[in-house]
C-alpha cells in the first residue's frame, strides 16, 4: 500500500524534489500538494520576462496540469493550508479539505519584505513576488506614468527594468550607496549603475525611506533627509523573509526559518522542509540551486535510497540583470588576509576580480563577460591551491607559453552533482543522463528535456560544453535557428509550408507543424499573422490580438501611459481645411503638445487612451501608420514646383507614392523619401527606398536607414518615367513583403540577401509586373482601420483587453 505524502507549497524547490522522489521511487508515494496560487508549478526567476513583455505566463510554467495528473499527483491550487494536527499526522486547508499524510514537506518558500513605513497600505504599494505582482504592474503602467522601486538588490533592478519596458518613469530607491551591494563589489556595481543609466534608471542611492504620501492612493515617497519623490506606484524589493509561521503554530522548531537537520527533517516526527522557508545550520538560502540541492537529499532519504546529508552549499550567483551578465561567488570582498586579481575593460564594459587567500580561490566577481564562471566556481568548491600560479585562474597556463584549458577539461573537472543550469538547479549528472539514456543530441533537446537553460540563459555554453564533451564534438547534432524558441523551423520553410499547405490560420500553421508551445509566443504570433496576410491576403483573416499593442491602439504608446496621434499628410502637403480639423479636434481633445515630425506630419501627443477613437472619429482622416509595421511616410522637398535647384516634381511624386502604398503591411516600418534634385533636401539616400530626380529622370536608392545604425542607400536602377518610379517601387516593396523575415528591416534585409540577388529578382519587366500583381491585389484588401472601425461601430472591440505583448511597446515606438 502506497504510503501519503503531503507537501505544502508549489514552487520550484518543492516540486523539484516531488520530481527528484518521483525517479528514485515512482510507486512508493500518494502525492497531494497544496498550492496557494491558481497556478501549475511556474519559474518565478522569470517573473522579470513577463514583466519586461518578453514571455507570458504559459512561457514560465515549469510542470504544467497534464504533468500532476500524468503523475497520479493531486494538486489543490487556490488553496492554502491553515493548520497542521502533528498527533493526527493531518493537514486541513481553507477550501474544507483535511488530508492524512505519513510524511509532511513544507515547502511553502517565503514572503517578501514590506517596510514597515507611514503609508505602506495605501492603493499602489506593492511588492514583486509573484504573477499577480506582475499583472498589477501591467494594469498599472497603462494608466499611470511615474513608478518607484525600493532596492537595489537583483530583484529591484529587475522590476525597474519591467516597469521602463512598460513606459513608466523609474526611481530606483537603495540604502546603500552602490547597487546589488551583496552580490557586487564596488567596481562591478559602478559599472552596472552607468549601463541601466543609459538604459533610462534614475537611481537615488543611500536614501532612507520616511512615509508615503497620498490619500487613498499613494502619491510619493518621503526619504529621511527630507526630500521627496513623487510616484504612482511604489514597488517594494527589499528582501524575503522565510514563509514559517505555519510551522510554528503547529509546534516546529523556527528561529528564521524552519529549523532543518542535514536530512532536511524539522523538529517533529515525520515532517520535512526545504527551500526558502528551511533552516539549516543557521542559514537559509534564497537561491535556488541550494534548494535543489536540499530537495534532492530529502529526495533520496525519502524514496528509501542511501546518501549524504546536506553539508551547507557555496553560493554563487550567475544571473543577467537587464541585460547585462553578472556573477558572484564566495568571499569577494577585500578583507585583510586575502588578495585580488583584477582585470577591467571599459572599452568593452568587462570587469573580472578573483580574491585569493592562502593560495585558494575564496571569492569571485565576473560583469560583462561571465564565461569563466563554471571554472571560478569550481575551483571555489575545489579548494585547489594555487599558490605562485594564481594568474593561470584567469589567464590560463597559456600565459606562461603552455596550452589554455579546454571546455572538455573544464566539464571534465566537474562532480557529478555540480549545477549547471542555477535556475532549474540541472546538475551535470542529470545532462550526461539525459544525453546518454534519452538520446538527447543537441541543445535543444537537451532543453527540452531537462530545462537547462530554460531560465536566464546564461548557461548555454556551459550546456553545450557538456554535450560536447559527453557525445564528442562530431556527433553533436547541428540544429538550425528557428523563428523562435517554440519551433525548429526557419522563416523560408514556415512560409513555404503555408503556401504549401495552404495554411490560412496561425491555429492552423501551430498545429500542423507541430508548435513546441501550441499557443505561440510574443514573437511568433505577429510574424505568422504578417506571413498568413502577405501568403494569402484574400483568405487570411486579420488576427488583431496577434498584433503589437501600437498596432491594436492605432496609435503610439509614449513614456507617460498616454497615445500619439498621427494623422496622414501626404507628401508633407496638407490644405487649411485639414489644419483647422486638426486644431478643432487637438483643442476639443486637450491635446497637451502638437509638433512637427521629421516626417513632414503632424504629432498630437499626450492622448488619452480613451480618447482615442472619438478623436479618430472627428479627425476623419486617414491614419498615418506612425505605429505600423507597414509605410510610415514619404517625405518630400518642393521639386521643381518651386525650387531653383528642383529638376522634377517630387511632390507630385511622393503624394503617388504614398497614397499608392499606404496601408501596405510589410515586415517591419518602411519610409520613403522624394527628393527633386542631387542635393537631396529629403534625405532620399538613408530611406528604406529613395527617390532622386536628376535631369531626364529618377535615381532609386535602396536599403537606406537613418536611424541607430546608419546606413546609406544602394543604387538600385536608374528610370526615365513616373510610371517606372511607381512600378519599380512596387516591385521592390513586394519582394521584400515575400523574403524578408518578420521585423527586419530593409537595410538587414539587403545586407542578408544581397543587392545583387534584389536587382536580379527586379531586371525583368514580366518579374516586375508579377510582382506589382500581388502587391496591388493585397492593397485592394486594405482600408484604413480607423475607418473600418468607424464603419462596424466597434470601437470598443479595438480596445480590448491589453495583453502580456507590453513588451513590444517599447520596441514598437517611432
Amino acid at each position: 500500500m502506497k504510503r501519503k505524502l503531503v507537501m505544502i507549497g508549489n514552487g520550484m524547490a518543492g516540486v523539484s524534489f516531488v520530481e527528484q522522489l518521483l525517479k528514485l521511487n515512482p510507486g512508493r508515494y500518494d502525492v497531494s500538494i497544496i498550492g496557494a496560487e491558481p497556478h501549475p508549478n511556474y519559474n518565478r526567476i522569470m517573473l522579470s520576462s513577463v514583466l519586461a513583455g518578453e514571455a507570458g505566463m504559459k512561457d514560465i510554467i515549469l510542470n504544467d496540469w497534464d504533468w500532476y495528473r500524468d503523475n497520479g499527483i493531486a494538486l489543490l491550487a487556490g488553496q492554502e493550508a491553515v493548520a497542521v494536527d502533528a498527533a493526527a499526522r493531518t493537514v486541513s486547508t481553507n477550501g474544507g479539505e483535511t488530508l492524512p499524510y505519513d510524511e509532511l514537506v513544507f515547502a511553502t518558500g517565503s514572503l517578501p519584505f514590506m517596510l514597515p513605513l507611514p503609508g505602506a497600505d495605501k492603493e499602489g504599494v506593492i511588492a514583486f513576488r509573484d504573477i499577480k505582482d506582475c499583472e498589477t504592474m501591467i494594469e498599472t503602467a497603462e494608466r499611470y506614468r511615474k513608478a518607484v522601486v525600493i532596492g537595489g538588490g537583483l530583484l529591484g533592478l529587475e522590476a525597474a527594468r519591467g516597469l521602463i519596458n512598460l513606459g513608466m518613469e523609474v526611481g530606483v530607491v537603495h540604502n546603500s550607496p552602490y547597487l546589488m551591494n551583496r552580490q557586487l563589489d564596488e567596481t562591478a556595481s559602478r559599472m552596472l549603475q552607468a549601463e541601466l543609466e543609459r538604459q533610462g534608471m534614475k537611481f537615488l542611492l543611500g536614501k532612507q525611506s520616511d512615509f508615503i504620501t497620498g490619500e487613498e492612493r499613494v502619491t510619493g515617497l518621503t526619504f529621511k533627509d527630507g526630500s521627496h519623490e513623487a510616484a504612482d506606484l511604489i514597488v517594494m524589493a527589499v528582501g524575503i523573509r522565510p514563509n514559517a509561521r505555519l510551522a510554528k503554530n503547529s509546534g516546529l522548531v523556527v528561529n528564521d526559518g524552519i529549523v532543518v537537520d542535514d536530512y532536511m527533517a524539522a523538529s517533529l516526527p515525520n515532517i520535512h522542509a526545504v527551500g526558502e522557508c528551511a533552516e539549516h545550520r543557521g542559514v537559509s538560502y534564497g537561491l535556488v540551486a541550494p534548494l535543489y540541492e536540499q530537495g534532492a537529499v530529502l529526495a533520496r532519504k525519502l524514496a528509501g535510497a542511501d546518501g549524504d546529508g546536506y553539508q551547507g552549499s557555496v553560493v554563487s550567483t550567475k544571473l543577467k540583470v537587464s541585460g547585462v551578465h553578472v556573477f558572484s561567488a564566495g568571499r569577494f570582498a577585500d578583507e585583510p588576509g586575502t588578495k585580488a586579481l583584477r582585470v577591467q575593460d571599459d572599452l568593452d564594459g568587462i570587469y573580472k576580480k578573483v580574491v585569493f587567500e592562502n593560495g585558494k580561490v575564496v571569492g569571485a566577481v565576473l560583469f560583462g563577460d561571465t564565461g569563466d564562471s563554471s571554472k571560478l566556481f569550481s575551483a571555489i568548491r575545489g579548494g585547489k591551491d594555487y599558490t605562485g600560479i594564481e594568474k593561470e585562474v584567469l589567464f590560463g597556463p597559456s600565459g606562461a607559453g603552455g596550452k589554455a584549458e579546454s571546455a572538455t577539461d573544464l566539464v571534465a573537472a566537474m562532480s557529478g552533482d555540480e549545477i549547471v543550469c542555477g535556475c532549474n538547479g540541472v546538475t551535470k549528472d542529470t545532462l550526461v543522463g539525459a544525453i546518454a539514456e534519452k538520446g538527447c543530441a543537441s541543445l535543444p533537446e537537451l532543453k527540452a528535456c531537462t530545462k537547462a537553460s530554460a531560465g536566464c540563459g546564461g548557461c548555454k555554453p556551459l550546456v553545450e560544453a557538456v554535450l560536447s564533451a559527453t557525445l564528442g564534438a562530431d556527433r553533436v547534432a547541428a540544429v538550425k535557428e528557428g523563428i523562435c524558441g517554440c519551433t525548429p523551423l526557419s522563416r523560408d520553410e514556415v512560409v513555404g509550408a503555408i503556401r504549401q499547405m495552404h495554411l490560412t490560420t496561425s491555429k492552423e500553421v501551430m498545429h500542423v507543424l507541430a508548435w513546441r508551445n501550441t499557443e505561440g509566443c510574443s514573437k511568433c504570433r505577429p510574424a505568422l499573422n504578417y506571413y498568413l496576410g502577405m501568403a494569402f491576403p484574400e483568405e487570411h483573416e486579420d488576427e488583431r490580438e496577434s498584433r503589437f499593442v501600437n498596432e491594436r491602439n492605432h496609435a503610439n504608446i509614449q513614456k507617460d501611459g498616454t497615445y500619439s496621434v498621427v494623422p496622414r499628410i501626404y507628401g508633407g502637403v496638407t490644405t487649411p481645411e485639414d489644419l483647422m480639423k486638426i486644431a478643432t479636434v487637438a483643442e476639443k481633445y486637450r491635446v497637451p503638445l502638437v509638433k512637427f515630425t521629421g516626417g513632414q506630419r503632424i504629432d498630437l501627443l499626450g492622448v488619452k487612451k480613451e480618447d482615442l477613437p472619438g478623436m479618430w472619429k472627428d479627425l476623419d482622416m486617414p491614419s498615418g501608420y506612425a505605429y505600423g509595421k507597414s509605410l510610415r511616410t514619404v517625405k518630400t522637398c518642393v521639386g521643381n514646383t518651386f525650387c531653383r535647384f528642383g529638376t522634377q516634381d517630387a511632390i507630385k511624386m511622393g503624394v503617388d507614392l504614398e497614397k499608392k502604398f499606404e496601408r501596405l503591411n510589410t515586415p517591419h516600418k518602411v519610409k520613403l523619401a522624394v527628393s527633386g534634385c542631387p542635393r537631396n533636401c529629403a534625405e532620399a539616400t538613408i530611406k528604406d527606398l529613395g527617390v532622386v530626380a536628376i535631369d531626364g529622370g529618377w535615381e532609386l536608392y535602396a536599403a537606406g536607414n537613418g536611424g541607430t545604425r546608419v546606413r546609406a542607400a544602394d543604387l538600385l536602377t536608374k528610370v526615365k518615367t513616373e510610371e517606372e518610379v511607381l512600378a519599380w517601387t512596387g516591385a521592390y516593396l513586394q519582394y521584400y513583403r515575400e523574403t524578408a523575415n518578420y521585423m527586419e528591416r530593409t537595410s538587414e534585409w539587403s545586407l542578408r540577401v544581397g543587392l545583387e540577388t534584389i536587382k536580379r529578382a527586379l531586371e525583368k519587366p514580366e518579374d516586375r509586373d508579377a510582382l506589382n500583381a500581388r502587391i496591388d491585389k493585397a492593397l485592394e484588401l486594405t482600408q484604413d482601420p480607423w475607418k473600418q472601425i468607424i464603419e462596424n461601430d466597434d470601437l470598443r472591440g479595438a480596445f480590448g483587453v491589453m495583453t502580456a505583448t507590453v513588451g513590444a511597446q517599447a520596441a514598437d515606438g517611432k
